[in-house]
């Protein structure tokens, strides 16, 4: 079962690792800007470097309610700027744009998860001590 929260985080991460690098791609950045995102030919590009991390992050465990931390402080504007369906006149559009709102805000679900639960076994965290206290052995 160890394994299981391993392959989790791995397979959890890659989405970010793999797409932050079309961050960096003159047709993302553009993409972005005719969304209106702000100074895109920067936001974008340091949203990347913000995903990449949480996501490398999290996939290795090193520091993972960081790296999950990472994640929420990505997903969140990305998921209102991106993917406003409800701003999408073309209604095949609006579905698709919906269909990625809500891939964005489960992500954002596991990224709260891993936030305060850590990164479980098999991870560089697990290797280390913890100076702070667990949620697990906090009383509710």
């Amino acid at each position: 079962m160890r394994f299981f929260v391993l392959a989790g985080r791995v397979l959890y991460a890659a989405i970010f690792v793999m797409m932050s690098l079309g961050h960096f791609s003159r047709p993302v950045i553009a993409w972005a800007a005719s969304q209106g995102v702000p100074l895109a030919s920067v936001t974008v590009p340091l949203s990347g470097l913000v995903a990449l991390a949480g996501g490398l992050s999290v996939m290795l465990g090193f520091r993972a309610r960081i790296g999950a931390a990472l994640l929420v402080l990505f997903l969140v504007p990305v998921t209102v700027m991106m993917h406003a369906f409800w701003a999408v006149p073309d209604p095949m559009m609006a579905q698709i744009q919906m269909m990625m709102f809500m891939k964005n805000i489960s992500m954002l679900g596991g990224a709260l998860v891993i936030a305060y639960f850590g990164a479980g076994p098999l991870s560089l965290d697990a290797r280390t001590p913890v100076t702070a206290a667990s949620p697990m052995s906090v009383a509710a």
